[in-house]
């Protein structure tokens, strides 16, 4: 440096030992998180606001606080978010950190390529109590004269949490979400899969179940699938002729020659790649008929991450 450039003196933000106000109750969307001092719990700092060593800005939306315009001290910044991916909705493209309103019923934020969506809350009309009522009142008829009806926001209003689960699609008024199914409960036999999804009339979160069958249950099943010579795997088979389905001691009304994901010689394992939905119908005896969605697997991949059936740590 110089012999002529100044020294500037930041201001100290933080103080020993922590003296802290009563927890905050902050917004909606606003993080509490401790503070840049490791002291106290603070309602993060949002896109545009100032922010310090000690005020930091909300780390779960990908902000920083940026101090290039603070130059040369580099005291006080500026909450702003990190360059990232932007997110796609029906195929619009939004930058990251950009607020938008796809649907009148609807808010969102694109936070690095995820979409968060949160309710409009619009009032209702609900009719208020007249102050003054004239003559008498006949069937069918109201009391109050115009401009005696008041708006009263109505307080009856459905939450919907936000799923990632791209890319989402707007239907009937309703941001259809849903989280990934999760892995057949049997490795061979039809087993139970799930996920929550909003994908119902009253568009709310609802777990959903169907029925899987990703092998069949065989001694050896090696002798059943011929896997071509010079490979090592074969991601799908199927047996030789149809066959009704058992499900808790009910069968299928009809025959069905599935796909059947496949071995492998060495440690890798095949697990459904492509698959699609039907409905079967079940016959049981002297109890009559019931109907259960099953996947219709197309295609198999075959990986070396090979977990147990519902381990959530199976991907890590």
């Amino acid at each position: 440096p110089s012999e002529t450039s100044e020294v500037h003196q930041r201001k100290e933000v933080c103080h020993w030992p922590c003296r802290c106000p009563p927890v905050p109750s902050c917004t909606p969307g606003v993080s509490l998180v401790k503070d840049g001092c490791g002291c106290c719990k603070v309602c993060a700092k949002q896109s545009g606001e100032t922010c310090n060593e000690a005020d930091i800005c909300d780390p779960h939306k990908g902000l920083y606080c940026d101090y290039s315009e603070d130059e040369p001290r580099y005291e006080t910044g500026v909450c702003a978010y990190l360059v990232a991916v932007g997110c796609e909705l029906n195929g619009v493209y939004y930058l990251n950190g950009q607020t938008f309103q796809p649907n009148p019923l609807y808010k969102c934020l694109c936070v690095s390529g995820a979409i968060g969506c949160t309710p409009v809350f619009t009032p209702k009309l609900a009719a208020s109590p007249c102050t003054r009522a004239t003559g008498r009142k006949r069937p069918g008829q109201s009391i109050c004269g115009r401009g005696q009806h008041k708006q009263l926001p109505s307080t009856n209003y459905r939450l919907m949490s936000a799923y990632r689960s791209l890319p989402l699609v707007l239907k009937k008024k309703c941001l259809v979400q849903a989280t990934p199914w999760t892995p057949c409960s049997r490795t061979c036999g039809i087993g139970i899969s799930s996920r929550v999804t909003n994908e119902n009339r009253k568009c709310e979160m609802k777990k959903e179940k169907r029925l899987c069958f990703i092998q069949p249950c065989l001694t050896n099943i090696l002798k059943t699938i011929k896997i071509p010579k010079g490979k090592t795997c074969q991601p799908t088979f199927q047996l030789p002729t149809a066959e009704k389905l058992v499900f808790s001691g009910c069968s299928t009304t009809q025959s069905y020659k599935l796909t059947f994901c496949g071995v492998c010689l060495d440690k890798r394992c095949c697990i459904p790649n492509k698959s699609k939905m039907i409905t079967v119908q079940f016959e049981c005896p002297n109890e009559g008929f019931f109907k259960w969605k099953m996947m219709w697997i197309t295609s198999c991949v075959c990986q070396r991450m090979c977990g147990a059936p519902g381990d959530i740590f199976s991907e890590l």
